[in-house]
């Protein structure tokens, strides 16, 4: 006997929206990945992965201290991030050095988790894709949305120095390098402006995923 259409719907398993979240920064990226985790995403964060790559004894980490040095390790033999950032964030050609050696690894690393969330037998409404160079990757273009975070820079200075602990002159110079967003922008969906309180963010980014959910399906 031919299922009816009901079975049928019941055993097609739910479509996951894919969401490209990114901008420079102390933009807020993790506080509106975290906004989206509590409405129901998955996440997925792609500097998580890079503190994964640089864990002691991995390929990435040896590569690292190859082209920079040993004095880029911790004690424990991962890759201190504020050590090498004081190198990288002050020359355009380390940084680039540096992005050489990272970011395939990364790439191969998101292609793995992305796979194992579309093969899910229940998928989430959406999975959140985080990542400072997802334009520059190319990798927005696998989204269904493009959704970029915001702030004035002298806000993002101010994060940095109390979040972080960086000296201003750190704030400044890693501010400098972030590339520029006027082409995140013409991409984006969804731009989230992320100066403001707590609350006025969560607004948006409610709306925002309201939005985003309506244009997938």
């Amino acid at each position: 006997m031919s299922p009816s259409p009901g079975d049928q719907q019941t055993r097609e398993p739910r479509r996951m929206a894919l969401i490209g979240l990114t901008g420079n920064i102390a933009s807020g990226k993790s506080t509106v990945m975290a906004m989206l985790r509590e409405l129901g995403a998955a996440t997925l964060d792609a500097d998580e992965l890079v503190h994964r790559l640089m864990e002691p004894n991995t390929p990435i980490t040896q590569a690292v201290a190859a082209a920079f040095g040993p004095d880029v390790l911790d004690e424990r033999g991962a890759v201190n991030r504020k050590a090498l950032g004081a190198i990288v964030f002050r020359d355009p050609e380390a940084l680039r050095r540096l992005e050489s050696i990272v970011h395939p690894a990364v790439g191969r690393a998101i292609e793995a988790e992305l796979q194992r969330w579309q093969a899910a037998s229940d998928p989430p409404p959406a999975l959140v894709l985080e990542a400072v160079k997802l334009v520059e990757s190319g990798r927005y273009r696998m989204c269904d949305a493009l959704w970029v975070v915001v702030a004035d820079r002298d806000v993002q200075r101010r994060r940095l120095i109390a979040h972080r602990g960086l000296a201003p002159e750190e704030a400044d110079a890693r501010l400098d390098a972030q590339p520029p967003l006027a082409q995140k922008l013409k991409l984006a969906d969804e731009i989230i402006v992320n100066n403001g309180s707590l609350y006025t963010l969560r607004r948006q980014v409610e709306e925002a995923w309201k939005r985003t959910l309506e244009r997938a399906t």
